[in-house]
Formats: C-alpha cells, sequence, structure tokens
C-alpha cells in the first residue's frame, strides 16, 4: 500500500494547512453543542437509556487552552469508516488484541460485580462491548454471572469523530446484545471536547472499570493529567491502557510528528504483509489512518510544548502498573495465531503484553490500579 509519506512530510511544514484539514473550515457547530444519541424518531426501551453532557471541558482551568472547534462529523463518512474498520479487522489482529486483552483484565478484575459502570475514552463503533456483553454470563464457570447485573458504558465522544446516525446503531446493537442475555443496560455519551469533570457522578453501589487508550487524548494533550485525575477519583477497579508507541508525550513538535509517521508506515506495512487488495488498503488509509494522523498533528498544534512521558504521568498520578493474567496473555497467542497473517508475535515486556510485527512494536497493552 503506498502511503503519500512525501506528502505527508510536506503537510508538517504547512501546520495552517493542516490544522484547516483537521477541523475544517466550513465549521457549522459548537464545540459547547451535545451530542446527540439517538436519531430522534427512536426512543430508548424501558431496560435501556441514554443521556448527555456538556459543558466546559477543564473547568476553565487557566493551564489548558480551550480545544478548536470541531466540525461534525458527516453520516456518510460514519458508514464507510465502520467498513474500513471491518476490513482492518479481518486482515490485522490489532483490533481483536485490543479487544480481547482490555475484555477479558477487566472482567477479572469485576470479578461478580453486579452493577457494572465502564468508562470508555475510546469507544469507536462499540464492538468490543458487543463481546464484553456477551462474556456476561460466563462469568465464575457459567454460574449466571449475567443474571440480575446491569451494565451502564459512559463514553467520551466528540462531536467530530463520532456522527449521532453511528452512536445511534451502536447503542441499538449493544442495547439488544443486553437484552438477548438478560441484563439492564444504559449508555451515556459524553461531549469530551467540552466536558467537566465537576459534572460527573455516579451511582451507588457501582463497580467501576476504565478504557483509556493514551491516543484518546491526542487532541487534548495538556488535559492528560486532569484525565487521569478525574479517573483516580472514580476509584476504579482497574484502567486497562494502550499506546502504540508513537504516543510520546515527552517529545517535542518535529520529533512527535515523526513518531506518528514512523508508527503508520509500520502500520501500513504490516497491512501489505497480508496481501491486502490496494483498493481495500486505500480505504483504510483515507477512512481510518488519515484522520488519526490529522488529529494527532492538530492535537500537537494545539500544544506542541513537550510534557512528562505518559507512563510518568501515570505513576506521578499515583497509579501502579498490574501484571495480566496467564490467561489473558495466552488468549492475545491465540487472537495472532487465529489471522493466519505472517509476522505477528505476542511480546510480554515488564507489565506489558506487545503486538509486535517483524520485531517491531506495533501495540502495548497495560493495566493499571490506583
Amino acid at each position: 500500500m503506498a502511503f503519500e509519506v512525501a506528502t505527508f512530510q510536506q503537510s508538517l511544514k504547512e501546520p495552517n494547512k493542516l490544522k484547516e484539514a483537521s477541523y475544517g473550515s466550513n465549521n457549522n457547530s459548537n464545540s459547547n453543542e451535545p451530542i446527540s444519541v439517538l436519531d430522534t424518531r427512536r426512543s430508548p426501551s424501558p431496560s435501556t437509556s441514554t443521556s448527555t453532557h456538556s459543558s466546559s471541558f477543564n473547568g476553565g482551568a487557566t493551564t489548558t487552552p480551550p480545544p478548536p472547534p470541531n466540525r461534525v462529523a458527516p453520516p456518510f463518512n460514519g458508514l464507510f469508516k465502520m467498513g474500513a474498520y471491518k476490513m482492518l479487522s479481518e486482515v490485522s489482529p490489532i483490533i481483536q488484541f485490543m479487544n480481547f486483552t482490555s475484555n477479558q483484565t477487566i472482567l477479572e478484575a469485576l470479578g461478580d460485580a453486579k452493577n457494572i459502570h465502564l468508562i470508555d475514552f475510546n469507544i469507536g463503533f462499540g464492538a468490543q462491548w458487543a463481546s464484553f456483553i456477551q462474556e456476561l454470563p460466563t462469568r465464575n464457570n457459567g454460574g449466571g454471572g449475567g443474571s440480575g447485573c446491569s451494565l451502564k458504558i459512559t463514553a467520551f465522544a466528540s462531536p467530530s469523530t463520532h456522527n449521532p446516525i453511528e452512536l445511534g446503531l451502536m447503542h441499538e446493537n449493544l442495547s439488544q446484545f443486553a437484552q438477548e442475555i438478560g441484563i439492564s443496560f444504559e449508555l451515556e455519551v459524553v461531549n469530551f471536547d467540552s466536558f467537566d469533570p465537576r459534572s460527573f457522578s455516579l451511582s451507588e453501589n457501582e463497580t467501576i472499570a476504565v478504557n483509556l487508550p493514551i491516543w484518546s487524548a491526542s487532541t487534548h494533550l495538556s488535559a492528560i493529567p486532569s484525565i487521569l485525575h478525574f479517573v483516580k477519583q472514580l476509584s476504579p477497579r482497574i484502567v486497562v491502557s494502550f499506546d502504540r508507541g508513537c504516543e510520546r508525550t515527552d517529545l517535542p513538535f518535529p520529533h512527535y510528528l515523526l513518531q506518528g509517521l514512523q508508527y503508520y508506515e509500520l502500520l501500513l506495512d504490516s497491512i501489505d504483509g497480508a496481501n491486502v487488495a490496494p483498493d481495500v488498503s486505500n480505504k483504510m488509509e483515507r477512512f481510518l489512518f488519515q484522520p488519526q494522523i490529522e488529529r494527532m498533528v492538530s492535537g500537537k498544534l494545539q500544544f506542541p510544548e513537550p510534557m512528562p512521558h505518559w507512563k510518568s504521568l501515570f505513576t506521578a498520578g499515583g497509579y501502579s502498573p498490574v501484571l495480566f493474567s496467564n490467561f489473558a496473555e495466552t488468549q492475545a497467542d491465540c487472537v495472532v495465531k487465529r489471522m493466519q497473517v505472517q509476522g505477528f508475535h505476542i511480546e510480554k515486556k515488564q507489565a506489558s503484553l506487545v503486538l509486535c510485527w517483524q520485531n517491531r512494536e506495533l501495540m502495548t497493552a497495560s493495566a493499571w490500579k490506583c
């Protein structure tokens, strides 16, 4: 797959042009506008509900610049993006590695908890949680782990990446899965661009788990310490995180972007190794990877100053790494072997599990307690 490296490198010399490409010049939306989760023609069933928050992100802290205006993702983009996501899941183990490793680790941490609240900073299309819902009844060796269970998912999402139609379809699919196994389900979508932690509250007797990939804050780099503080206040059982090796918050602007470029070159090379048809790889590049690169560049343009490495921010915030279980490690190996794509393997490095391609790190999973 031909990756337009020369074009991207030229774009780095024109930051204003890249910023415009990332956020759009024909912006008709307000960053404080709440995300509409469901089509107004539908209403949630009695066992499911959906709501939104919209407030000032970071509570007006003077150390964090206000987020730039975001365009609302057009509906047709969501359809193409879903198709590209499905293609990627079929030719690379990266998505399944993330989903299965996160789900298994969260399930183990939750134990036999009945009132589960998942905080997700990277909801995507909700495919991970469809699998999670189906796994709930198998807890405790099939001893009715899903019976009488309630599940709430709070998803932090931006209007620029999640169209209301996408969110509506996701809510409908997850609700159906939950209904089939007899659990109460609720989805709450929070506008990440304008979120104020002071507006957030929890119900009593909820058991919390958090999914926090580092790139989920790529457009809010300066807010990472505040996000970690917010998460710690929730007293979660577990925080699962992922990084791609290019979330180098400690690097200056040019080196940060170079790390990102090298990562996507590696990712695209790994997809090439699966002998993917050019039209398929082009769709993945256009609808998945290009928007991710734009967000990465735009985020660094907002906050170009180096800050401590994200792992240092975790430890300074009172987080401690947790070892993955033998089962989670074995499962990750099985996911890679099942794909039958050569070049991928799993390595265990200290407390992390690393998905590698051709001996180069492609995705690292880590788990934390605080």
